[in-house]
């Protein structure tokens, strides 16, 4: 999928909106955009809310029922206000006016039989072994510089709790995908 500029400003304000909303404790229903691409549905996508660089919240799917633009609502609120890792200190209103919104849209899941060739800084990669998982966007390895095998022990062991090189397990399930990251800029 490539978002035109239309879309993606359109996706931010929504995204911004819906945070907004949630960090007020009011409702936001957004308007349904004239965009086919914005009504699909089945897609997934990651809210990701930063201040000052520092991430405040980052939550998504990897599919959703919904349209996209809901989808992109209802993460962006749920970043907001559910992240478990920011449970005793949630974003608040002083915040918003500085606050980096980054919306990755998600391509499909693709089941990886080789972890040594992803590409860094494109390919995203989920790692789950029964009710273990975790998930790193492809922009994690941009901004760790990490090599791919850290980028994967990192994700075994930080984010799904396994072992550092459970990923080489072959009882463990590797998948990639990527994603169109749509930065919200003020």
């Amino acid at each position: 999928m490539s978002l035109t500029p239309e879309e993606r400003n359109a996706l931010c304000v929504i995204a911004r909106d819906a945070v907004k909303a949630a960090v007020e404790g009011v409702a936001y229903h957004p308007e349904k955009p004239a965009s086919p691409a914005l009504k699909r549905e089945g897609g997934g996508c990651f809210v990701t809310l930063k201040t000052a660089g520092k991430l405040r919240g980052c939550l998504g799917c990897f599919a959703s029922e919904k349209p996209l633009f809901q989808t992109v609502a209802d993460y962006a609120r749920h970043s907001a206000l559910e992240d478990s890792r920011f449970a005793a200190n949630r974003l608040r209103t002083g915040e918003l006016t500085k606050l980096d919104i980054e919306i990755s849209v998600l391509s499909p899941l693709t089941p990886c039989p080789d972890p040594m060739a992803i590409r860094l800084g494109v390919d995203g990669i989920y790692i789950r072994q029964g009710f273990r998982s975790g998930v790193f966007l492809p922009q994690v390895a941009t901004e760790t510089g990490w090599s791919v095998e850290e980028f994967w022990g990192h994700c075994a062991r930080d984010k799904a709790g396994l072992a550092w090189d459970a990923w080489r397990d072959k009882n463990v399930e590797l998948i990639t995908f990527t994603a169109e990251v749509v930065a919200c800029g003020d």
